[in-house]
């Protein structure tokens, strides 16, 4: 029964977690890293067609995003997730592969312009991310699961995201059973549209994420209308636009609440009616799924508007675009508007064109409204950059730089304080994760020194043993080095596709241990023939 660190270990991004149990190779996360790369990842220890179950937290493709290239290797086991996280990952996943898919055409016509001839593949296809799909199984809120012999899960709100939760497991091996929770990304108390948090009472161990670990994203509480209303009244005021680069998913619907909320009250003045964008067609595919799931996962006050009858992320005056053609066109009306476009750290998406068009005008605002990995066009821009490359262009940074204090989807180091101090009795262990370098350690720290846990920020690689309590590995982090793969050693993506067909073939072999003697006979027979056939002596 062991546990070992794969991804998100002193970093943010790429959660991963590998679990070894009951006979079962199991997952929690596999996320894809966004941002730049701080400390080499290892590999998931088996191959992925030995992956027998996912347990998926939520739909962010931080957490999600390389569940489609599990399956290209030959992943063909169950993902476990809420309802929500199943509705946002169909779509989320498949806007991944459709990203892939672009940026290397787009890499390959610029190395056919430059004379390049080895081909960029891209991570997965869209045949890969509707493969995955497949796979989901939707478990409700608070539902205990068996899963298999000696193991079972439950899932727990944690507010951070539509569908978002801990994910808490039993495992139980020659009579003895253990309970690890997996808190997932763990939102932040009193946001708009989603619950609040909820406790968990128990657990032996518990892997904790610390995104804010080492701040507070307020000491006095934030009218977000307020302060969006005047972000919003002095640019309009200027003759600009309001760009937002926003996560299609969560931070998106939490704006569109806020704005319904200032047309509602006519909080704009001397620009009545004006125009809000929401120019990315992930984000309105997760508006209609938000809707959907109202009852599950709105809290008391958007179930009350729902209940009136008001569809609490809609309002006149609000324009989905979802064609290029659409897209464009927003940037030949001179009208001072508000544009809300992904991605949220402005790495790709059509917010890059929105910023081009805006970010060299005094009048206009950029409003950040969310966390921005390091690395990221988005955290230089809120650190203070004067010019930026765009399309391979310098832009000169003239627009008013913003962003809206308090508001994240992740709670902050009070609330993941008040988060771990749901557990009624100390776990024998807290393993901090999903922070930034130092910040693991200090919040490991924090928790040591004010609640009295025994805390620890695993490197990835660790390796802890649940049943005996010890560490097997203690990892130290193995620096990130970024190394342009030789020619000669890239390999196709179709070869590699087929070497995960391989790897499948071996766990299917595997599983047929005990079969009987006849088909075992007839399984060799139709192997060793398709050998036969592609055997190149």
């Amino acid at each position: 029964m062991k546990l070992t660190f794969v991804g998100a270990d002193h970093e943010v991004t790429g959660s991963c977690h590998y679990i070894d149990a009951c006979g079962k190779h199991m997952l929690v996360d596999y996320g894809m890293e966004q941002g730049s790369k701080l400390y080499e990842n290892i590999p998931i220890p088996v191959s992925a067609a030995e992956i027998d179950y996912v347990f998926l937290t939520h739909a962010h493709i931080d957490h999600s995003g390389l569940l489609p290239l599990l399956f290209a290797r030959g992943f063909r086991g169950k993902v476990y997730a809420t309802e929500g996280t199943c509705d946002l990952a169909n779509i989320m996943l498949r806007d991944s592969a459709h990203i892939q898919v672009f940026e290397a055409e787009w890499r390959n016509r610029k190395a056919r312009r430059s004379s390049l001839v080895t081909p960029y593949e891209p991570l997965y296809t869209m045949q890969d991310a509707d493969g995955v799909i497949s796979l989901l199984n939707r478990v409700r809120y608070n539902t205990k699961v068996n899963i298999d012999q000696g193991i079972e899960v439950r899932f727990t709100d944690v507010g951070h995201l539509l569908g978002s939760s801990a994910v808490e497991m039993w495992l139980t091996e020659d009579s003895v059973t253990k309970k690890i929770v997996f808190s997932g990304d763990i939102g932040n108390p009193d946001q708009p549209i989603l619950k609040d948090p909820m406790p968990v009472e128990e657990a032996d161990y518990v892997l904790v994420e610390s995104t804010y670990g080492d701040r507070l994203h307020t000491t006095e509480k934030v009218d977000y209308v307020a302060e969006l209303t005047k972000i919003i009244q002095r640019t309009f005021d200027r003759g600009g636009n309001v760009v937002i680069p926003s996560f299609a998913v969560g931070r998106t619907q939490e704006m569109l609440y806020f704005i319904r909320k200032i047309k509602e009250d006519n909080l704009i003045k001397y620009h009545d009616d004006f125009q809000v964008y929401v120019d990315s067609p992930l984000a309105v595919e997760a508006t209609s799924v938000f809707s959907k799931n109202q009852l599950s996962c709105y809290d008391e006050e958007a179930i009350e508007l729902v209940k009136q009858g008001i569809n609490p992320i809609d309002f006149p005056g609000l324009n989905l675009s979802i064609t290029p053609e659409e897209s464009k066109e927003i940037n030949f009306d001179d009208e001072p508007k508000v544009i809300i476009s992904a991605s949220g750290m402005c790495e790709a998406g059509r917010i890059r064109h929105h910023l081009k068009h805006n970010l060299w005008r005094d009048e206009s605002t950029i409003l950040f409204v969310g966390y921005q990995a390091v690395g990221t066009l988005g955290r230089a821009l809120v650190e203070g950059s004067k010019d930026v490359k765009l399309f391979g262009e310098p832009v000169e940074v003239r627009a008013e730089i913003a962003t809206l204090a308090g508001i994240s989807g992740h709670a902050d180091k009070n609330g993941l304080l008040s988060w771990m101090k749901g557990f009624k009795e100390k776990p024998d262990m807290v393993f901090v994760v999903h922070g930034e370098d130092r910040v693991t350690e200090i919040f490991a720290d924090t928790l040591q020194d004010e609640m009295g846990l025994n805390a620890y920020a695993p490197f990835s690689g660790t390796v802890f043993n649940l049943l005996t309590n010890e560490f097997e590995v203690k990892a130290k982090g193995v620096a990130y080095e970024k190394k342009a793969p030789a020619a000669a050693a890239r390999i196709s993506a179709v070869f590699a596709r087929l070497l995960g067909a391989g790897e499948r073939l071996m766990a299917v072999i595997r599983k047929n241990e005990h079969g009987a003697n006849k088909d075992l006979a007839k399984f060799t027979s139709q192997i060793n023939d398709l050998a036969d056939k592609w055997d190149r002596k």
